[in-house]
């Protein structure tokens, strides 16, 4: 929740916020990113969006989401750089944030001190299920974390993790439904039940 400087009458302007929106592939996380973007311009808000260098899968200069929606943005090879694009705006979305180095968690946390809602979205686990990147950090300061969920390809039920289909040892390997697919923790780990 947003709140005004009304609410506050000793600060002087608006108070900035951090938003994550995490979880595992195929679960809509870029989706809602996508959504809670075009509902602050259609507020009229000055919208800045950044997404990791190396993400090219769908364009140089989109955020897109599985389902095909996409949003003009700009890729940055630092999270630094985030700071200097950044400077007339009140509203900052970041894809793929799993992906950036872990100078994040300070970048999001400037933003927010001058005022700025800063909204996130990225993987909180990687292809073994560990934390992954700068998320979990992102996670424990932010005010609000929304986890989405998939649907397991095997059973049906909610899932959680991201299943590696392809033999690669390497902790990135940017990739569509032919490299990933949504599990839940039983059909994840084979757990039978």
């Amino acid at each position: 929740m947003l709140f005004s400087e009304h609410n506050f009458p000793n600060r002087r302007g608006p108070i900035g916020s951090i938003e994550v929106i995490c979880g595992s592939m195929f679960s809509g996380k870029t989706e809602e990113l996508i959504r809670r973007l075009r509902r602050a311009q259609f507020a009229k808000l000055p919208v800045e969006i950044f997404k990791p260098e190396i993400d090219i899968r769908y364009g140089v200069n989109e955020v897109v989401s599985h389902d095909s929606n996409s949003i003009p943005s700009t890729p940055v090879s630092h999270s630094s750089a985030i700071l200097l694009l950044s400077s007339a705006t009140q509203v900052v979305g970041i894809d793929e944030a799993q992906f950036f180095d872990e100078e994040l968690p300070n970048v999001c946390v400037e933003l927010a001190n001058r005022g700025i809602r800063v909204i996130v979205a990225g993987l909180d686990m990687d292809y073994l299920g560990k934390p992954f990147g700068p998320i979990p950090n992102l996670m424990a300061i932010a005010e609000d974390v929304t986890k989405v969920h998939a649907v397991c390809v095997q059973c049906g039920a909610p899932a959680n993790y991201s299943y590696r289909l392809q033999q690669n040892e390497s902790r990135v390997l940017l990739g569509e439904k032919e490299s990933y697919e949504p599990r839940c923790r039983a059909c994840y780990y084979g757990i039978e039940l």
